[in-house]
């Protein structure tokens, strides 16, 4: 069998090919051997591998701030007094109208008197003539002509007349009906004429010096407030009152969980009105905190929000942070050292522990 030339010239071209590669004087694409040209491939990966990671980072401290706490609500009366009568009645005078300043002890209505006054005069002479006997039968007693039974009987009516008496005058004064503390009338009231059953009001007064603004403060807040804690209220009709903290709830709202709070206003010219939405600013204890622009927050693994910060070292650390509050020049967080190289550019991308390549932030937008 005769071979063919061509097989004989690809046998050739194979073997030079292959003694050429053998030599290793081969040239791979793109790459030169002047000084500045592109390294191998294999040189570059680990080139890549060996340059560390660049981010931004800018030093922050800690500054002084002094927190509010923002209490919404509404201004409530110290007190609201339903005043009832007493015993049942016609209606036979107001002493007072609506919008009136009542004064403790003042009276308010007088109830028709009826038959009160006649019980009254009844009750006085059975105690009279209860008197009268009680005082011959002593006087026998002490000669020997009436037994001592006899005296202790007329003597236990004498007191049974005199408090029927005094319960009969107490039930004709209950036809006078005064106020029990200062205040002012509330509309309605009852009318002249009105027949008021016994537990029905002829009054209510409102007493609104001092008066009360009323809020819910979250838990997550209300250990920051104590007792006396001045205050500003600002009022939805307008203008503001100064005012302290006087009650704090001891137990959370079942439902809300949240706290009740009192903030007392003196209220003298008793121009701040009962029921008015208001909202106090409570001025906190002054503490430590950094600003920072809320873009530069993140999160770990497990979810906890907080900032990455290069250490002395060039290693990534993550600081979980206690957000404050926050302003028009970005938010205050809480938690963090008093001073650190926050990250900034580039914090999402690192890992704790990694090693990075800081470049410090020399310009500071507003944040």
């Amino acid at each position: 069998m005769k071979l063919r030339f061509s097989y004989f010239l690809a046998i050739g071209i194979l073997a030079g090919v292959a003694g050429w590669m053998w030599t290793g004087t081969y040239i791979e694409g793109g790459l030169g051997e002047n000084e500045g040209s592109t390294p191998p491939p294999a040189e570059r990966s680990q080139a890549a591998d060996a340059a560390l990671f660049r981010v931004e980072v800018r030093e922050i401290s800690a500054e002084p701030r002094r927190s509010v706490l923002i209490i919404r609500g509404r201004t409530e009366a110290e007190a609201r007094v339903p005043v009832r009568a007493e015993t049942s009645g016609r209606v036979a005078e107001r002493r007072v109208s609506e919008g009136q300043l009542a004064k403790a002890g003042d009276v308010l209505c007088v109830l028709d008197k009826g038959a009160r006054e006649a019980k009254v005069a009844e009750a006085r002479a059975l105690l009279a003539q209860a008197r009268l006997d009680h005082t011959a039968v002593t006087q026998l007693n002490e000669k020997g002509f009436a037994a001592q039974t006899r005296v202790a009987a007329l003597k236990a009516a004498m007191d049974a007349a005199a408090a029927k008496l005094e319960e009969q005058e107490l039930e004709l004064s209950r036809t006078i009906i005064h106020a029990p503390i200062t205040g002012v009338v509330e509309s309605p009231m009852a009318e002249t004429g009105t027949i008021l059953a016994t537990g029905q009001v002829c009054a209510t007064l409102i007493d609104a010096d001092p008066i009360l603004a009323i809020g819910q403060v979250s838990e997550r807040d209300i250990n920051a407030l104590r007792i006396g804690q001045q205050a500003e209220v600002e009022l939805a009709t307008g203008g503001s009152v100064s005012g302290k903290v006087r009650y704090i709830a001891p137990a959370a709202d079942p439902a809300t969980r949240t706290f009740r709070v009192e903030i007392e206003v003196p209220n003298t010219d008793g121009r701040v009105r009962d029921g008015i939405t208001a909202t106090a600013r409570v001025p906190l204890l002054e503490q430590r905190a950094h600003r920072i622009s809320s873009g530069i927050l993140t999160l770990n693994d497990a979810g906890t929000v907080g900032v990455r910060a290069v250490g002395p070292d060039n290693t990534v650390s993550f600081y979980p942070t206690q957000i404050l509050g926050g302003d028009t020049d970005g938010i205050w967080v809480g938690g963090l050292p008093e001073t650190l190289r926050v990250i900034v550019v580039g914090q999402d991308y690192v890992i704790e522990g990694q090693t990075v390549e800081p470049v410090v932030k020399m310009a500071e937008a507003t944040q």
